[in-house]
């Protein structure tokens, strides 16, 4: 995937899971990261559990589960 559509993904991953964990929304550069970070997670998440996501469809949604597990990860970790 060329880098663009990664950065594409990454944002738009990470602003819908922020939308999911109902988040204070930290702006742009903090939604790339959760999302690029969460791509990471997602495909070893779904890697793990040996399910395959192809295209631009498979990779936002586990981009996406990602995030919202580093989110949910992240919450828990604030309450500490």
């Amino acid at each position: 995937m060329h880098l663009i559509g990664f950065l594409i993904i990454g944002l738009v991953a990470g602003w819908l899971a922020q939308q999911f964990m109902k988040g204070s929304g930290g702006g742009l550069i903090v939604n790339l990261i959760v999302g690029i970070i969460g791509a990471y997670i997602g495909g070893f998440l779904f890697g793990y559990l040996g399910w395959s996501m192809h295209g631009l469809i498979g990779s936002l949604v586990s981009a996406t589960v990602g995030a919202v597990v580093l989110l949910f990860i992240l919450g828990l970790l604030k309450r500490v």
